[in-house]
């Protein structure tokens, strides 16, 4: 009789906190989301979040902050979720950065991949090479021997390493075959700045970042990173067409939830992100800024799973190989 009274209880004790489990997943969010960005504060990557955070905002009902991390090309903020309860209140936003972690930082205390839980794409962002207005190369052929002529006294400013802006100097200086000095920031903001102030000759950055600089000719752009050229900014030629054959690189950003984020929960985040991709105030803004959303069925877990995988593949033999 004992026995199958602790049975029972046992039963019971486990339907109860399935139950619970259930009834907290229903009930999410029950109070405010965060969004941690890892860079600066007015970087491209927090330009998507606080655009997205505004109208998930209203789809589910709590508030959703962005909190901003620098620091390590984004690998300190994105270590403060992955140990973050898998709650679904603490979330990373970031970009395709995040996909070079595991090889620029073997002693990282998490992994990417086995440490965070996809929630969905957001955005693929190309970028554009650009430089101080008074550098002397005005075309990107020119720049290129510029670059290949005065090799380490080039610099060339990032967010640190491992962020797409440094990936971008890898890449380049791998294409030319020519070292140049790349010049961490934390963040793109800062580094902006003293690009904008002659502090630094370039900076390759997304064009949710340098559109509204390259307008107001505060810098002068060379070359946008993609096979094809964009609308926001017609006539700047792409990196392909000046030359420098097969060069090709977008920022994608996307969201992730800590590990053991349950999907209900997750899915809940993915839903309210549509909504947020399909927003006309964010769809405008984006385009403004030269990029767009990304389909409806790229913003799911499933789909951010697959990019992710791919990309941390892609980007690994990329910086172990030095591009080759």
């Amino acid at each position: 009789m004992f026995r199958k009274k602790f049975e029972l209880t046992a039963v019971l004790t486990i339907v109860a906190a399935v139950a619970g489990a259930a009834h907290a997943q229903d009930a999410y969010p029950a109070g405010p989301v965060t969004i941690m960005v890892p860079a600066a504060a007015g970087g491209p990557s927090d330009t998507v979040a606080r655009l997205v955070a505004q109208s998930m905002s209203k789809t589910l009902g709590q508030q959703v902050l962005v909190e901003n991390m620098g620091g390590a090309g984004g690998s300190l903020g994105a270590g403060n979720v992955a140990k973050a309860d898998p709650d679904g209140y603490r979330l990373l936003l970031y970009h395709i950065g995040v996909a070079t972690f595991a090889a620029l930082y073997p002693n990282l205390p998490y992994k990417p991949i086995e440490d965070f839980s996809s929630v969905g794409l957001i955005t693929e962002v190309p970028m554009t090479i650009v430089g101080r207005k008074d550098l002397e190369p005005k075309t990107f052929t020119d720049l290129m021997a510029y670059v290949k002529e005065n090799g380490p006294a080039v610099t060339f400013g990032t967010a640190g390493t491992g962020a797409v802006s440094d990936l971008c100097g890898r890449l380049l200086q791998d294409a030319l075959g020519t070292k140049i000095t790349l010049v961490p920031y934390k963040g793109m903001g800062p580094a902006m700045t003293d690009l904008m102030g002659g502090r630094i000759d370039l900076a390759c950055d997304q064009t949710t970042n340098t559109t509204t600089q390259i307008k107001a000719q505060e810098v002068h752009a060379y070359a946008v990173t993609t096979k094809a050229r964009i609308a926001v900014l017609p006539d700047l030629p792409t990196i392909d067409e000046s030359g420098l054959k097969g060069f090709e690189l977008s920022a994608w950003h996307a969201l992730w939830a800590p590990k053991d984020t349950p999907l209900p929960i997750r899915e809940k985040l993915s839903e309210a992100l549509k909504i947020a991709l399909k927003d006309q105030t964010v769809v405008d803004r984006f385009a403004s800024l030269g990029t767009v959303p990304v389909s409806q069925d790229l913003a799911s877990p499933a789909a951010l799973d697959e990019k992710f995988r791919a990309e941390v593949d892609r980007l690994t033999k990329v910086i172990t190989t030095g591009g080759k």
